[in-house]
């Protein structure tokens, strides 16, 4: 966190017209750190601190500064400035800042910026969301495979200014295929004379430009790359996904599951730049969806109201049932959604998983069940066959829960849903209405037999 005292500084610096201090400001600290002290200042206050430095010093803050503000700032500066500053932009980035943009404005902005960037830019906002293509780089560093490491080295010294990294280099033949990678270390360490296609990694890690990003970001965590490079369907090279970006798209996703594993709809700016109308709306929807849940519970219920109004005992332990069942399944969704996220399941690990969590399962609803058999009949005074109707079904439900917690996650992976819409508060509905059956069943089957035997 930057000192909250900067902010008063600069704002001083602006009252008195302080050029060579706001020029300082821009220059010494980190990107990031300028752009946190130029959050919640007027529109006309960050330009001016914006315009004391270069443009690309100016793209570099730009590119830190949270959405909401970047609309606003666009809104308030005239369109030839910002052609300029979106020229100075990552590729990445402008289009993230594109994309945010009405789509009139963005028509009647794109003429103004070079046709290079311009084509790229085109291209770029031309990739489905939430692809590869929609979050790479194509500012990254090739060379053909028949030159020399001396060869090399003098023409990434040309290419360097105009990339994002150069750490690793990307061999390309004649029709821009790619058929290697080399990084910057193996090209410092190398004979000037070794030509590059006998030092060159071949069959190098890709991934597809129509590839889910997440899908992008684990394969780079797989393989501990700072960078994954992007083809097409001719393996030609369109880009490069950077470890930054990566960081990005990894916050995002464990922000989604934040949410919904809280049943709340995913929000798209954080909480404070969210309005409550939207906050409010997003959370309304699943706690609509809960209620129903609960009313089709309570149906259920009313269904077996015979039953309790003879046995008294049962509505006094229906809160133990529920809690074991709807806790059970929460873990288990939690612990297979996680596994989703950082691992590709085939049908056998699929099937593991299942054999596992039924286990696991019988062993806890064993232990809870004796547990609660001892606990209902020795402090609450209840018969043996009473406490075991409670035991028995706390043992099927939290056997049930595991099961439900952990397969439903996978079936909504399979049909190609986000498995984190099995958040707990959802598993924990549907095993109350599991919970309610089995329990009212077993006592209706087993209590019932013996009054009337």
């Amino acid at each position: 966190m930057y000192n909250p005292l900067l902010q008063p500084d600069l704002k001083l610096m602006l009252q008195e017209n302080d050029e060579l201090g706001l020029c300082e400001f821009c220059n010494v600290l980190y990107p990031v750190v300028v752009a946190e002290v130029l959050d919640g200042m007027e529109p006309d206050e960050v330009w001016r601190v914006l315009n004391a430095c270069d443009v690309h010093r100016r793209a570099e803050i730009f590119e830190f500064i949270v959405p909401h503000q970047q609309m606003d700032l666009v809104e308030s500066v005239d369109k030839k400035e910002l052609s300029r500053l979106i020229e100075a932009m990552a590729p990445d980035d402008r289009v993230d800042l594109l994309e945010n943009m009405p789509e009139e404005q963005v028509e009647a902005l794109l003429p103004l910026v070079a046709q290079a960037e311009r084509d790229d830019i085109r291209r770029l906002l031309s990739y489905p969301e939430g692809s590869a293509g929609s979050i790479m780089t194509t500012e990254y560093a090739s060379l053909p495979e028949d030159i020399t490491v001396r060869e090399a080295l003098d023409r990434l010294r040309q290419q360097a200014p105009n990339r994002e990294t150069i750490y690793y280099v990307y061999v390309l033949d004649e029709k821009r295929r790619l058929d290697g990678v080399i990084t910057l270390r193996q090209l410092i360490l190398s004979r000037p004379t070794v030509v590059l296609v006998d030092l060159m990694r071949r069959n190098p890690v890709v991934v597809h430009v129509e590839d889910d990003k997440v899908e992008a970001a684990r394969q780079l965590a797989r393989f501990d790359l700072l960078a994954l490079p992007v083809v097409d369907d001719q393996n030609r090279l369109v880009g490069m996904i950077t470890h930054d970006d990566v960081l990005d798209v990894v916050q995002e996703e464990a922000d989604e599951d934040a949410y919904r594993q809280s049943a709340i709809q995913p929000l798209e700016h954080s909480y404070f730049d969210t309005p409550l109308l939207e906050i409010a709306w997003k959370r309304g929807i699943w706690l609509m969806l809960l209620a129903f849940f609960a009313l089709l519970t309570a149906g259920i219920q009313d269904l077996f109201d015979g039953v309790t109004e003879s046995h008294k005992f049962l509505a006094l332990f229906l809160p133990l049932v529920l809690a074991s069942g709807g806790n059970t399944g929460s873990q288990s969704a939690t612990l297979v959604i996680r596994a989703i996220a950082v691992a590709v399941m085939d049908r056998h690990a699929r099937f593991q998983l299942a054999r596992r969590e039924f286990l696991t399962g019988l062993m806890l609803g064993s232990c809870l069940a004796l547990f609660s058999f001892v606990s209902i009949h020795w402090i609450f005074g209840q018969t043996v066959m009473e406490s075991a109707v409670v035991a028995a079904t706390i043992g099927m439900v939290v056997t049930m829960g595991t099961l439900t917690g952990s397969m439903l996650p996978l079936v909504f992976k399979h049909i190609g849903m986000d498995p984190a819409i099995m958040s707990n508060p959802l598993i924990a509905a549907l095993s109350d209405m599991l919970g309610v059956v089995i329990y009212y069943t077993i006592a209706s089957l087993v209590l019932d037999r013996i009054l009337a035997g």
